[in-house]
């Protein structure tokens, strides 16, 4: 694992790239505690929190495909940059004005979603053309969902540190400030700079004309809910159980699970097709969701949330694969985009969804949902196998990879090249 991890981030660029994404999306990776944490330190409502984070999680879900659409047609520095620029602006207006003007909490909670960057999918897109080795690529998938668990462990630790130490203003402030340096560092180097989209097919649906696609979105909308559940119902835990410091701790217990999932996942390489295997990773990882509702002392609960973060990396790293194998030529920025629209919108829904369940029935009531929506997008993935067998006009995929559908020139190349 380490000698492979190693070979990747010694190629130029992939070590600049990795870290600039991680660091560009921590604004998008920590918001939803950030914005629970500010309304609650200006005596919102668990309902308003909810609220608000879902209004910016359904605009970053409706931004993404977008924006990631863009990239493909004009490339990442000119939408990327800018996007992250306004964005933070966005967050900014939040954070001085707060939530009680509701218009206005409203409206930056849009702006700061919609103009998120996709640099996710931009990431997805450019290892082709840092590694050029199809094994490489699909090992960086591995490392890229790893190295996102090192971000969610200690993205929330800085969040809750930030506000201990100064504000939970201050706190969105910087880390958005952190985000803006992340991408700008991302856009100005040579492989961004560079990338050119695969000529595309007009197609009004673009990326959502793949049934592959469609159905593990599909099944992600699911795992995206569990996860925002799950934030919710933490901070309210936490009030009982020691306040924002074991929230913190359950948060980054979450993101080291997955960190030594993922870790364990990409130690070797997988034989036979990946679509049947995410199946089982899914169901693991709905599995490992249930012991939540126990409830039990701080030090148990965060052994439990690392617990449910287990398999989420190494279902993540197996998805990329998938969406690299159904994305319809020219689209694979905006088909890796779609992922992370529906990602964000499911835990839009399970925050949203978090906060009235725990006004009604409690932190026990509110820790059920994970595993319910973990449970349904198993069904989803059993129900949807057929479309996972043909690709996005219909033909198959069994065998295949996305470099003989795209034409690459040469192994491993996806649907980005060079311009």
């Amino acid at each position: 694992m380490a000698s492979g991890y190693g070979e990747i981030l010694r190629a130029r660029y992939a070590t600049r790239l990795l870290v600039g994404t991680l660091v560009g999306r921590l604004p998008n990776a920590t918001a939803a505690i950030a914005i629970v944490l500010f309304v609650r330190a200006e005596d919102g409502t668990y309902s308003l929190a909810g609220a608000l984070a879902a209004v910016y999680g359904v605009a970053t879900a409706v931004g993404q495909p977008l924006l990631g659409r863009l990239v493909d047609l004009y490339g990442q520095p000119r939408v990327m940059l800018p996007s992250a620029v306004v964005s933070a602006l966005g967050m900014a207006a939040f954070a001085f004005t707060g939530p009680d003007t509701l218009a206005v909490a409203y409206a930056a909670m849009v702006v700061a979603g919609l103009f998120t960057p996709p640099l996710e999918g931009g990431l997805r897109a450019l290892w082709p053309d840092v590694l050029h080795k199809e094994g490489q690529v699909h090992t960086a998938y591995a490392m890229d969902a790893v190295a996102q668990e090192v971000m969610f462990t200690v993205g929330p630790l800085l969040v809750t540190g930030l506000v201990s130490l100064w504000s939970a203003s201050a706190a969105l402030l910087v880390v958005n400030l952190i985000g803006v340096l992340g991408a700008l560092s991302v856009v100005v180097s040579r492989p961004s700079r560079a990338w050119r989209s695969a000529p595309r097919e007009a197609h009004w649906l673009g990326a959502l004309r793949s049934p592959g696609l469609l159905a593990l979105l599909g099944a992600f909308l699911f795992v995206g809910t569990a996860l925002g559940a799950i934030t919710v119902a933490g901070v309210s835990y936490a009030d009982g159980h020691g306040g924002d410091a074991v929230y913190g701790w359950m948060m980054a217990g979450l993101g080291l699970g997955a960190l030594l999932g993922g870790s364990v996942y990409g130690a070797r390489q997988w034989s036979g097709v990946p679509e049947r295997r995410l199946v089982v990773l899914v169901a693991l990882l709905a599995l490992c969701y249930v012991p939540l509702v126990m409830t039990p002392g701080a030090v148990g609960m965060v052994a439990l949330t690392a617990l449910a973060g287990v398999f989420l990396a190494p279902a993540l790293a197996c998805a990329f694969i998938v969406v690299d194998r159904h994305a319809p030529r020219g689209t694979v920025t905006e088909a890796f985009s779609w992922l992370v629209t529906t990602f964000t919108v499911g835990t839009s829904v399970g925050t949203a969804a978090g906060g009235p369940v725990v006004e009604w029935g409690g932190t026990q009531w509110a820790f059920a949902v994970p595993g319910l929506a973990g449970a349904a997008a198993l069904v989803v993935l059993v129900c949807t196998r057929r479309a996972f067998g043909t690709g996005p006009a219909g033909g198959t995929v069994e065998g295949s990879s996305e470099t003989d559908r795209n034409g690459a020139a040469e192994p491993g190349f996806s649907a980005g090249h060079r311009a």
